[in-house]
């Protein structure tokens, strides 16, 4: 058997009762469940799970602000730092 280590992290209460509630009704421990979760993200090799957000309406303007700013040929952009430093400070 591996070598085992401690692990220690700090969460909301009511999530980990909740969790810890679920858990059990599947007939797992709380360090069960993480070493699951950490083998499943292993072996993805990264999240073993999709993780989405949908930006709120200030973000989707903001984005669509930028590509506006980003396509409109009367803005002035830089290459370099410096050039946009010396405007800013001009």
């Amino acid at each position: 058997m591996a070598e085992s280590t401690n692990v220690s992290l700090r969460m909301d209460s009511g999530l980990k009762a909740q969790a810890e509630d679920l858990f059990s009704d599947l007939g797992l421990n709380m360090t069960t469940a993480i070493t699951m979760f950490l083998r499943q993200a292993v072996l993805a090799q990264g999240i073993p799970f999709t993780i989405s957000r949908t930006p709120n309406a200030e973000t989707i303007a903001a984005m669509l602000e930028a590509e506006r700013i980003a396509h409109d040929p009367n803005v002035k952009g830089y290459r370099d730092v410096d050039a946009l430093l010396r405007d800013l400070k001009a």
